[in-house]
């Protein structure tokens, strides 16, 4: 049960359903309410027409016996004087009350009464009126009448009018059947389609999102397969629609073909270290087990290159496993310029010089250590492939610091110039000490300008041979 309620296709249609109804009682109270209210006002206009029509004939003088009152379950209507003694009744009226006077037969006392002129406190406390005049005041109320044996409710409306002798009310009722029979009806239609409403919202939101969810449901077991096969070769199933699932599901088949390249470079990362690492580590042996047999056959200086070159490929693989993690460059601003210069001038043994052009001022944001490893990396890769000369020049474009490394060589074929950046990737096939390095120079070189929110790219030198340029955000001033 808690799993079932716990589901998004259970929480969508509990929420949906709960905001139907909700939406849906007070949109039915609002209704009803109007609707009352509109009956109830359209009784009190039919009241208050009956009781001016009425006071208009007392109005008139015309007697009381000759007034022809209504005699409809309808329209029920009385005539008291100011005591409160009535006057007048319509015929068939047999018990009533709300409107004061709870008496259904005229007064015989109160018809023989000579007029006193009425109740001069009341004028005041009321409207003046005129011999004659009817007043513009409505009063109103609500009660209970019998009229021919049927007993209802009723809407009354009590209107005064002054005559020569007193100042009389006329009482007329209007019956609140249709109002209560509306609303009653609307009751009964809601109480019973509202259910039935709900029932069918709850079942087109539970089919809707069951079918919306079902490429989910297909995602998340071709996952678990993959997870447990550890096949990142599969791939989830791409629905043919253009909704957020299928933007989910691409999302992860892209996640997963990087991962599997992730492991796939990982995997050759690790294969291409270990062959590399045999290679210094077997003719290290070598030379030492020779001295060890024969002393006055070992070659100190070989043995001590070996190590050299072994000890960079530590180093080299140490710090791709920092890039590889995440590692992010730290330190603060630095002189691009003066940075180039000062790795220039400390490096001892190059086969060509090396010019620098370019200015300082150039400031960039991150590690020193690792951009100097860049600049001497391309500095060593131009040294290994120039004829006569290397060229390392400083500048500014844009809101871009640029370092430039060209040489004289042979430079790079375009076919090859994205694939001189992945690891342990040489264009040639020699792989002694003499040749070079491991062909990790160029890929960490690629991985820091990233990291510092550069680029490195290869390119053709005016001069025919390879041009490396080492753009990094430009810091201001």
């Amino acid at each position: 049960m808690k799993r079932l309620f716990g589901s998004v296709r259970a929480q969508a249609t509990i929420g949906a359903t709960l905001v139907v109804a909700v939406a849906l009682i007070a949109a039915g109270t609002a209704v009803l309410l109007s609707l009352r209210s509109n009956l109830i006002q359209e009784a009190a206009a039919q009241a208050d027409a009956t009781a001016r029509q009425v006071a208009s004939k007392v109005a008139a003088r015309t007697a009381y016996e000759d007034l022809d009152l209504p005699d409809d379950e309808d329209r029920p209507v009385q005539v008291v004087d100011s005591k409160g003694r009535l006057l007048a009744v319509s015929d068939d009226l047999e018990r009533i009350s709300g409107t004061g006077t709870d008496a259904v037969r005229p007064d015989p006392e109160a018809l023989r009464e000579p007029a006193d002129g009425g109740d001069d406190d009341d004028d005041d406390d009321g409207e003046r009126l005129e011999a004659g005049e009817i007043s513009d005041e409505v009063e109103r109320g609500e009660g209970t009448a019998t009229v021919d044996g049927h007993t209802a409710d009723y809407r009354f409306s009590a209107v005064e009018v002054e005559n020569d002798d007193d100042r009389l009310t006329v009482w007329a009722g209007a019956p609140l059947a249709a109002e209560q029979g509306a609303v009653s009806t609307a009751q009964t239609v809601m109480l019973i389609g509202l259910p039935l409403l709900l029932v069918v919202v709850a079942g087109v939101t539970w089919g809707v999102t069951g079918r919306a969810l079902k490429p989910v449901e297909g995602i998340r077991r071709e996952m678990a397969a993959i997870t447990a096969s550890e096949d990142l070769g599969r791939r989830v199933p791409e629905p043919s629609t253009h909704d957020e699932v299928a933007r989910l599901a691409r999302t992860t088949n892209a996640t997963l073909t990087a991962l599997e390249a992730s492991v796939e470079r990982q995997r050759s990362f690790v294969a291409d270290a270990s062959h590399e690492l045999r290679s210094p580590i077997a003719s290290l042996r070598t030379q030492l087990e020779v001295g060890l047999a024969h002393p006055e056959l070992l070659d100190v200086a070989g043995a001590v290159e070996d190590t050299v070159r072994l000890q960079a490929l530590a180093a080299d693989l140490l710090l791709l496993a920092r890039l590889d993690a995440g590692e992010r460059p730290t330190g603060g601003r630095l002189d691009l310029g003066a940075l180039v210069r000062e790795e220039v001038s400390q490096r001892v043994g190059d086969r060509l010089p090396v010019t620098v052009h370019g200015r300082a001022g150039l400031e960039v944001a991150g590690s020193r250590g690792q951009l100097a490893r860049v600049v001497g990396n391309l500095v060593d890769n131009a040294q290994r492939h120039a004829a006569s000369r290397v060229e390392v020049r400083v500048r500014a474009d844009g809101p871009e610091a640029v370092v430039s490394v060209a040489d004289d060589g042979a430079g790079v074929p375009a076919p090859e110039r994205e694939r001189i950046f992945e690891r342990f990737v040489r264009l040639d096939d020699a792989r002694s000490r003499d040749d070079g390095g491991a062909g990790l120079g160029l890929a960490i070189a690629r991985d820091v300008a990233a990291r510092h929110g550069g680029t490195l790219r290869v390119r053709e030198a005016p001069e025919g041979g390879a041009l490396f340029e080492l753009r990094l955000p430009r810091l201001a001033d």
